[in-house]
């Protein structure tokens, strides 16, 4: 996959200020001061940077959790509205070359984002039915609630061999998702009223051997920092298009690492160019979430949430202890079963407060995606007729 590091681009993509404020004054469009434009991208970036530098300071008790994951996409839906409002402030710049060719390869970029956003939704509804099975070995092993007898055993073993089975599944790149059909995508008056290609994902009508690492791998493709010719030209809106390119990467990256997607065993490797304001946290975070990849081990995790990574280590113990004990239960088989029982009932609190608020973050990135390329598009539909 070809790299997204800036070796070749010598220019301090930091200081990209100077090539814009070269550029002759009658260039600048009616739609604002050059000044202003300029203050505009400077902010864009700093925005960038203050969101993933809060996002990478968190403690290892909080990320990749649930929560975690929340803000991350609130960052990102705040970092994309801001795109959109200095877009719509900059339209004659942006149905000029090279801005327009830019524009669409961020816009063929989104609408595959939004098939991943579809799988993400996918998996939060894999960890819902886990959660169910969750919910009857919790019920059937809470010790504080009754003596724990074989019957109370046999029924959790049921439920710890199916949710072994699903969780497996998950894992298995080649079934998980052959039933696909949910998408954030209806039909309604506004979604009527605009090009029907616009806004529509493809999420419903992919084959099973999609690939959800191959999908981001494609997004990343060509992506590469704008040369300084680039930058001048487009009055810096080559280096806003860029680097809201490069966060919608980063977050799907991130989306697919945490949350079980279909094939996600395809390695995914990008490089994160060093010379912006909001390389440090991206670089940062990246590394995090690398270094827990591999303490982890992929193959062996159905993703890098931290919930996943508790249920997982609670069944694990659970179903070696259900398949070796013998009645009456020692002191310390007891002490196991409680405090497996409670790290899953933990768990099962933070999935019923905590996946429906994620789903509707996750759909309220969805409609920004969507409403953002669906008006680009549109306008440079129109500013072609002319």
């Amino acid at each position: 996959m070809p790299s997204s590091d800036n070796q070749g681009f010598p220019i301090n993509f930091a200081s990209f200020r100077q090539p814009i404020l070269n550029i002759r004054k009658d260039r600048v469009h009616s739609e604002g001061s050059h000044d202003s434009t300029i203050q505009n991208l400077e902010s864009f970036q700093k925005r960038v940077s203050a969101q993933f530098h809060i996002l990478s300071a968190v403690d290892p008790d909080e990320f990749l959790s649930v929560s975690w994951i929340r803000k991350l996409l609130d960052a990102f839906a705040s970092c994309q509205e801001n795109f959109r409002l200095i877009l719509g402030n900059n339209k004659s710049q942006l149905s000029k070359p090279p801005a327009d060719r830019l524009a669409c390869e961020f816009f063929d970029r989104a609408i595959k984002a939004l098939d991943i956003c579809n799988a993400t939704r996918d998996g939060i509804e894999r960890i819902r039915l886990w959660q169910k099975h969750l919910e009857i070995i919790v019920s059937a092993l809470d010790s504080e609630q009754r003596t724990i007898g074989e019957g109370q055993f046999r029924r959790a073993r049921k439920s710890l061999m199916e949710l072994a089975l699903l969780m497996l599944d998950a894992k298995d790149t080649g079934s998980m998702f052959s039933y696909r059909n949910r998408s954030f995508a209806h039909k309604g008056k506004d979604h009527s009223s605009r090009s029907s290609g616009h806004s529509r994902s493809q999420s419903w009508s992919v084959s099973p051997s999609w690939s959800a690492s191959k999908q981001i791998q494609s997004i990343a493709n060509n992506l590469v920092p704008p040369r300084a010719n680039e930058i001048a030209a487009t009055n810096g809106l080559a280096v806003l298009v860029f680097t809201m390119s490069f966060v919608l990467l980063f977050v799907l990256w991130a989306l697919v690492a945490a949350i079980p997607c279909q094939d996600r065993t395809v390695p995914i490797n990008f490089a994160i160019p060093r010379n912006f304001s909001w390389s440090a946290p991206l670089l940062s975070l990246h590394g995090r979430i690398s270094e827990e990849s591999k303490k982890r081990d992929r193959r062996n995790s159905s993703g890098l949430l931290k919930e996943i990574y508790q249920i997982e280590k609670s069944v694990h113990q659970l179903t070696d202890l259900v398949d070796s004990t013998r009645f009456p239960l020692t002191g310390e088989q007891k002490e196991v079963v409680r405090v497996s029982v409670h790290e899953l009932s933990l768990v099962c609190e933070v999935c019923k407060t905590g996946l429906d608020p994620l789903e509707r973050h996750l759909k309220e990135v969805f409609r920004k995606v969507t409403s953002v390329r669906t008006d680009g598009l549109e306008f440079l539909g129109k500013a072609t007729e002319r």
